[in-house]
This record gives structure tokens, C-alpha cells and sequence, in this order.
């Protein structure tokens, strides 16, 4: 069996805050992303949530988070493509983009979750006819690559300026950062065909197995061999749910160990979600307990030993005191031992 050999570590973060409170939450999870840098992560990543305690718009609180970091990459996993008009979309991530240097990434999934609640509020005229699927995602993609609207000869004027109209701000190397959340191989074919990176994490669709290791195996193969001679441009990142408690109080690892016991059972045969559209999907178990347990554990995964980019997927239920102690665990006691090394040494880590 191959050893890991990670050369990339982020983390996704579900961006929580109180019905009552919502300035706190998020502005603890832009602090997270501060010390998530500081400690030396490659990657910092936000959930778009919708109707939820969480960030409806990714665009938004990764243009505030480019302001409070330097070079730490601003991802998002994963924007429901449903709710979204591509052109104004693209408009938004590109301004973002612009803002933090070029360093987010942005991952994209089909569909629009709570459909019956949204749908007549976010489009106008018979939603349920519109493409919300990989179609619409493709049209984002191509606003991103800055194609001229209109002829040769088309301009348009505004003070000071006549221009070929496109996308502004055009920044080229934002398209060359879009991946996609592929759960099925139907998907990550698409994927693999238009050129995306790969987003695989702890939920896959039970295709011809009932085995959640050998799903996902079978998908990245099958990511690879529809890529053919362009698997060096794109990149394939694993998400899995880590959690330490080295340094967690004894009241702190009783938690953990009773979150990982509630979801267990999800794990042990396939599940068919109604929210998903009644299809079938496997789930990965939480990978909870000390380093060395949780080590053992990575190091005998074999799709884990397929990938150099690891992301570490933060649970929902979790205090921002929490997420730091964990980061900061995985970080020191965990990713080093799968080979990773901080691209920043001379980072000045958080205290704690």
C-alpha cells in the first residue's frame, strides 16, 4: 500500500453564527481564516449555505476575507449553481479574485437545494424548465475566460473609455481555479471534460458498490482516465472529516467522541436523501481520536495515498475554540507525518 504524501493542507469551515447574533460567527471565522494562515494551511474554505446559520454568499465573505489575509488561498465548497445567474456571478468572484491577488478557488455543484422554497424568488419565469445543471456552470466558465460580447466591431462607451465589452474585472487566471464537487461518474466526467479540478469528499454516490472507499477509488480513476494527457493541469483535492483531541480537555474529547458516535450509523449501509433528490450516497466515517489513532487510520487509506491535497472538513456543530484546537493539532501531530510541509517556515504561528 502507498504511504501519503501530502504536499497541500486546507481546511472548509461552515462559517456558523447565532440566528440572534450573525456579526459574531462570521467575523470568528474570518479570525479562523487569520489563524488557519498563521499556522501555515495552504488553503482556507467557506460553505455557501443557503436559508441556513451560515454564508449565502461565498463571493462576499472571500472579498472580506482577502482583506484580513496575504497569501493563504480562499476556496468555497461548494456554490449550488441553481441559485445563480453565471454572468453575475462571474462579475462578483472576478472582483473578488481581484482583490485578494488571485488566490481563491472556486468549487461549484448542480442543482438548488430547497428548489420548492427558492425557486420562484431567485428566477423569474418557469424555474423548473431552466438549466441548473452542468450547462449553467459551463457559461459561468466561459464569462470567466473574457470572450468579447458581441462582433468584432461591438464598443461600448463610458467616460473616459471606449472598450470591447466583456467580463470586468478580467483577471485569466481565475478560470484556470474552478473546480467541481463530484460526487458520481457522471460527474466527475464532466469534470474531467471541461477541465475542472476535482472536489471529493466524505459523501459519494453508491454506484455498483456499497463500499464508500471503493466508490471514491472508482471515481478518481475515472476523473484520471477522462482527463487523459491534461492530468497535470488540474488538480484533485480530498476532503475528510479529522479530528483530534491531543490538546482538547477531557469535557472537549467526551464531545468529539459522542459527535462521531451520533453519525456512525450513516456509514454502515447506504443512505437515500430526499434533499438529493432521493438518490443513493455513501458516507465516509469521521476520523476522530488522538494522533496516532487517527494517523494509523490515514495511513491505511488508499485513496488518501492517490492525492497530494488534503482538506480537512470542519463539523457543523463546532465552537470557534474548537476549530483552532484542531487546526492547530492536525497541523502540528498529523499533516507532518503524512509529509506535508508548510510553503511559509518563516510564518510567525499562533499562540495558543
Amino acid at each position: 500500500m502507498s504511504t501519503p504524501a501530502i504536499t497541500s493542507l486546507a481546511f472548509l469551515t461552515p462559517g456558523n453564527f447565532a440566528d440572534d447574533d450573525p456579526y459574531t460567527g462570521l467575523e470568528e471565522t474570518l479570525q479562523l481564516f487569520e489563524y488557519g494562515e498563521r499556522l501555515g494551511y495552504d488553503g482556507a474554505w467557506i460553505r455557501q449555505r443557503h436559508l441556513e446559520h451560515g454564508v449565502g454568499s461565498a463571493a462576499v465573505f472571500l472579498a472580506a476575507a482577502g482583506q484580513r489575509t496575504e497569501r493563504v488561498e480562499l476556496g468555497t465548497a461548494v456554490i449550488p449553481i441553481g441559485y445563480e445567474n453565471p454572468f453575475r456571478l462571474a462579475e462578483d468572484l472576478a472582483l473578488a479574485d481581484v482583490l485578494s491577488r488571485g488566490r481563491l478557488q472556486v468549487g461549484f455543484s448542480t442543482g438548488m437545494p430547497h428548489a420548492e422554497l427558492l425557486g420562484d424568488l431567485v428566477h423569474d419565469g418557469d424555474w423548473r424548465g431552466f438549466d441548473l445543471s452542468y450547462g449553467r456552470i459551463a457559461r459561468l466558465v466561459d464569462h470567466l475566460r473574457g470572450d468579447y460580447l458581441g462582433g468584432p466591431d461591438t464598443v461600448i462607451q463610458s467616460p473616459g473609455n471606449v472598450q470591447r465589452p466583456r467580463l470586468q474585472p478580467h483577471n485569466p487566471g481565475l478560470v484556470r481555479r474552478i473546480w467541481y464537487g463530484g460526487g458520481s461518474l457522471r460527474s466527475v466526467r464532466w469534470a474531467a471534460e471541461n477541465g475542472l479540478g476535482l472536489l471529493s469528499g466524505n459523501i459519494v454516490s453508491g454506484e455498483d458498490t456499497d463500499d464508500f472507499t471503493t466508490a471514491q477509488a472508482n471515481l478518481l480513476a475515472e476523473y484520471r482516465r477522462a482527463l487523459g494527457d491534461d492530468r497535470q493541469t488540474t488538480r484533485v483535492a480530498l476532503g475528510r472529516v479529522i479530528v483530534p483531541y491531543d490538546s482538547a480537555d477531557a469535557a472537549t474529547r467526551t464531545r468529539y467522541r459522542d459527535y462521531a458516535a451520533s453519525r456512525h450509523a450513516r456509514t454502515l449501509k447506504p443512505q437515500t436523501l430526499a434533499a438529493l433528490g432521493g438518490k443513493r450516497f455513501l458516507f465516509a466515517p469521521d476520523v476522530v481520536g488522538t494522533a496516532e489513532q487517527i494517523l494509523e487510520r490515514l495511513t491505511a487509506d488508499p485513496v488518501l495515498a492517490q492525492v497530494s491535497e488534503l482538506r480537512l472538513e470542519l463539523p457543523y456543530e463546532f465552537h470557534r475554540e474548537e476549530y483552532e484546537q484542531i487546526l492547530h493539532d492536525v497541523r502540528h501531530l498529523i499533516a507532518p507525518e503524512l509529509g506535508w510541509r508548510t510553503a511559509f517556515p518563516a510564518v510567525q504561528e499562533a499562540s495558543r
